[in-house]
């Protein structure tokens, strides 16, 4: 099984480059599964009803999320109908919506888990005594076939624990919200696959996808206006993880980068 996994997307330049790009990467990649963090879509800042289709018919199977996915005041409804569309499981008890879900795709059930950390983020449950009891009832090659879990998380040390406590429960396990991608992707000793951040589609020609002049007159203390994504030139990034249909758990990770201005040397 290939699963195809991007970072977030920020805004009307990250949307397109995937509307654009993704079937492309899924016939190139013989993608067959793929999960998106879509919680900047809107203009930076939450996501739509409409940017979610958008994003379903472009070949997204779930969209997570994380601090950001009540910022468009429709999402709350809409989430509570659409179970392709996820929040942080480690919400507060009677949130709306889900933080956890199976899908079936060929055969398989396939468990989708959205978390986010505690540090630097807002307020939630403590995430790793909520997941060491969750984990217990989701067992790979039991109630699920494969387990992919977003960690929606501020600080790298947090994330890298994270992937470590659910080395062997989890077909991998990647981190999102810095918008940064990070070359640690590796399956980890127990087969999980990992990777600290995804990073993000957008314009890398920015600060974290937003307009670099304001963010830096932010850093100087000086009077700036709101941050708004960049529209210009996107690179999708993420990764792909072959997974072993017998065990759940991966054989292989590689980092996904298409179109835009971010290159490395050795991807």
């Amino acid at each position: 099984m290939n699963f195809l996994f991007l970072g977030d997307i920020v805004g009307r330049a990250g949307r397109n480059v995937v509307i654009e790009k993704l079937n492309y990467l899924i016939e190139e990649n013989n993608i067959d599964f793929v999960i998106a963090n879509g919680e900047n879509s809107a203009g930076g800042y939450g996501i739509t009803e409409e940017i979610c289709n958008y994003l379903f018919e472009a070949g997204v199977d779930v969209i997570t999320s994380g601090n950001h996915i009540w910022d468009q005041k429709e999402t709350m409804n809409h989430i509570i109908k659409e179970r392709r569309l996820l929040r942080p499981m480690n919400f507060e008890e009677g949130t709306p919506g889900r933080g956890f879900e199976v899908y079936e795709k060929k055969g398989f059930k396939i468990g989708v888990m959205n978390l986010m950390g505690n540090v630097y983020m807002k307020k939630c449950e403590e995430v790793f005594p909520y997941i060491e009891e969750k984990i217990k009832k989701i067992k790979l090659k039991k109630e699920v076939d494969f387990l992919a879990v977003d960690f929606h998380a501020e600080i790298t040390s947090e994330k890298q624990a994270m992937g470590h406590f659910l080395d062997g429960k989890a077909t991998f396990v990647v981190g999102t919200h810095t918008h940064t991608p990070t070359l640690d992707y590796r399956i980890l000793e127990k087969g999980t696959a990992y990777q600290t951040d995804a990073g993000m589609c957008g314009d890398y020609n920015s600060v974290i996808g937003m307009n670099k002049e304001n963010a830096i007159l932010k850093f100087f203390k000086k009077k700036s206006e709101r941050l708004v994504p960049v529209i210009k030139n996107a690179t999708i990034s993420g990764i792909k993880v072959t997974a072993d249909d017998n065990t759940g758990l991966a054989i292989n990770i590689e980092p996904i980068m298409v179109g835009g201005n971010l290159k490395f040397n050795n991807i």
